[in-house]
């Protein structure tokens, strides 16, 4: 019980001694797929999903710690904290945490989980602000309250960083557009005797509230979609996931109780297919099509 009551002493002291901290409004009318339980299991190598049935959570074992990769919504790390013991290893061991974009779906219990860890939490410069805030200043949903619990980054990351921990180094690729931060991620990962490229990217969704050309709070938003675009249809990898289950159709390719198989992510036509169908949808969005 104790380790339950002191991460929310300290989550109500961030909350009031945070100088830009806003009411936390957490949202409520949200899909029960993002905190369905889901069974977790190893990818390739060092690399595990942790995430619900929708939101994906990445762990990256290494002999010197874990790296956490998104948290899904404020009531997840309960799941997350079980699923890690699952798998034989210790949520006490996380030691960096990384978020794909600073939305509440994918950071709503980071600060919850660098409470516990005191691991140290690291985002894209352009989405820091936001996470800080809780959301607060979101160029969309922002405005009128903090949507998370705001995290103050530790360290800032910029385009082509490494992170590294142990035997792994996680490169950060900011692709800009449904967030100013948004973020994918390259590792290269063992597995036996074979290394795999894996992408964990973040896919340039445009979201129905987004203005494009440009947008008062987010001028460059049209330049910053066509960029990601640019650079994510020229990236080399052998096996790609996603910021969400659906984006990269996990269901179709791991049911639970499967047998480990890495090869079954190993996808580049459907990434490429997903990634032209986003496209579209921004080259209808740009010309005022419904």
């Amino acid at each position: 019980m104790f380790r339950r009551l002191l991460p929310v002493a300290i989550l109500v002291l961030l909350v009031n001694t945070y100088s830009n901290a806003q009411q936390v409004k957490v949202p409520t009318d949200v899909p029960a797929k993002w905190s369905q339980p889901y069974k977790p299991f190893r990818i390739v190598g060092n690399l595990y999903y942790v995430g619900t049935y929708e939101l994906a959570c990445y762990l990256i074992a290494t002999p010197r710690g874990h790296i956490l990769i998104n948290t899904g919504c404020a009531d997840s790390e309960p799941l997350i904290c079980s699923n890690i013991h699952e798998l034989g290893f210790k949520f006490s061991d996380i030691k960096i945490l990384l978020t794909n974009q600073a939305h509440f779906d994918h950071v709503g219990a980071m600060a919850e989980v660098k409470a516990i860890t005191g691991a140290t939490m690291m985002v894209n410069k352009y989405d820091a602000k936001v996470l800080a805030d809780g959301g607060f200043s979101d160029y969309l949903y922002g405005g009128k309250y903090s949507m998370f619990t705001p995290v103050k980054a530790d360290r800032l990351l910029r385009n082509r960083d490494a992170v590294s921990l142990g035997n792994t180094s996680v490169f950060v690729l900011h692709h800009p557009g449904h967030t100013q931060g948004s973020t994918s991620f390259l590792a290269d990962v063992q597995d036996g005797n074979r290394w795999y490229r894996v992408l964990i990217a973040n896919m340039p969704t445009i979201l129905p509230e987004a203005e494009l050309p440009a947008m008062e709070s987010y001028p460059h938003i049209a330049k910053d979609f066509e960029y990601t675009f640019d650079a994510m249809k020229d990236l080399k990898f052998d096996i790609w996931v996603a910021a969400h289950a659906s984006q990269f159709d996990l269901h179709k390719k791991h049911k639970p109780g499967d047998a480990y198989n890495p090869e079954v992510f190993r996808d580049r036509a459907g990434y490429d297919a997903a990634l032209d169908g986003l496209h579209d949808d921004y080259m209808k969005k740009l010309s005022g099509k419904k």
